[in-house]
């Protein structure tokens, strides 16, 4: 059962009465996270439940008469709240999985994104097409570390570096690389772009912040409001963080090396036309779509 109640400040707060079964809770935050305009309402509900429990969602639904302690549905209720709230499910529960690895995540770093496997995909293919497999790679940007530690996973013979400027992120990206990095790959550096790299590398991935200041307002609350803005804004038309990128590769790039980047869904023509004028030695420029058909990712080739 869901109670409404007024505060002092007169807002409308959300509880659950002790003793409420699963069943119950599912469907009252189910209809409280719908009322605050979550699209994914039900599966909010299951997630954030499922984890203060210590379960999977499978087990919620073989149980959903058992009933949650008084303290139980309290802590249910907050994270619920805050969910209402727009804080995004990741930073509630604290993980979200990537590229079949489960990352540690809190507002910190960005949450890795389904549309960036699409650049692990693209290196992992370049690594086993090379004739020389025994790669130098650097994640520009790591935040959590998804890239660097889904392309360690899948690429044995790849020397890895991860860099941000950021020294909260890379303490994230620290205790993911500690729990997921098996084969120790990894070096993580402090820094900016490329600068802190200590040699030559053959691979650049970058899913550097690309949002443009005039759209950064416009963003959704659980992004807007959680995210940290260091990641995400990239000056007036959203590319001041790539330029530099671009404008530094050819230093720390080896012959014959490769940049991946990804980019906002409008902004393919832009990144080729800065690649094709800050690198006129490339010998290869492409643009490659997502799932979905939008622009994602452009791949250099030096």
């Amino acid at each position: 059962m869901a109670i409404l109640e007024l505060d002092w400040h007169q807002r409308v707060v959300w509880k659950l009465a002790p003793w409420t079964t699963i069943g119950r809770a599912l469907v009252a935050a189910t209809q409280r996270l719908e009322e605050a305009g979550s699209e994914t309402a039900n599966l909010d509900a299951q997630v954030l439940l499922a984890h203060l429990l210590d379960q999977d969602r499978a087990w919620l639904f073989a149980h959903y008469d058992q009933k949650l302690t008084p303290d139980q549905t309290e802590q249910y209720a907050d994270l619920v709240a805050r969910r209402a709230a727009a804080e995004p499910v990741a930073y509630l529960v604290g993980h979200r999985e990537f590229y079949g690895l489960n990352f540690l995540v809190d507002r910190r770093v960005l949450i890795p994104r389904p549309e960036t496997e699409l650049l692990v995909d693209a290196v992992l293919d370049h690594i086993e097409s090379r004739l020389d497999p025994h790669v130098r790679m650097v994640d520009v940007g790591t935040g959590s570390g998804a890239i660097a530690i889904a392309v360690a996973a899948n690429a044995p013979t790849a020397t890895i570096y991860a860099v941000d400027l950021s020294a909260d992120a890379l303490a994230v990206a620290r205790a993911n690389v500690k729990r997921l990095d098996e084969r120790q790959q990894i070096t993580l550096l402090p820094g900016d772009l490329l600068a802190p790299l200590p040699e030559t590398v053959d691979i650049i991935a970058a899913n550097l912040p690309y949002i443009a200041s005039p759209v950064y307002a416009t963003l959704t609350a659980d992004v807007r409001d959680y995210e940290p803005r260091l990641a995400l804004e990239a000056g007036p038309e959203g590319l001041d963080t790539i330029r530099r990128l671009l404008q530094q590769a050819p230093a720390h790039l080896n012959r014959g090396g490769v940049i991946f980047l990804e980019i906002a869904h409008d902004q393919g023509e832009a990144v080729m036309s800065l690649a094709h004028a800050l690198l006129p030695q490339a010998s290869t420029v492409a643009l490659h779509q997502d799932y979905h058909g939008y622009d994602r990712l452009v791949v250099i080739g030096l």
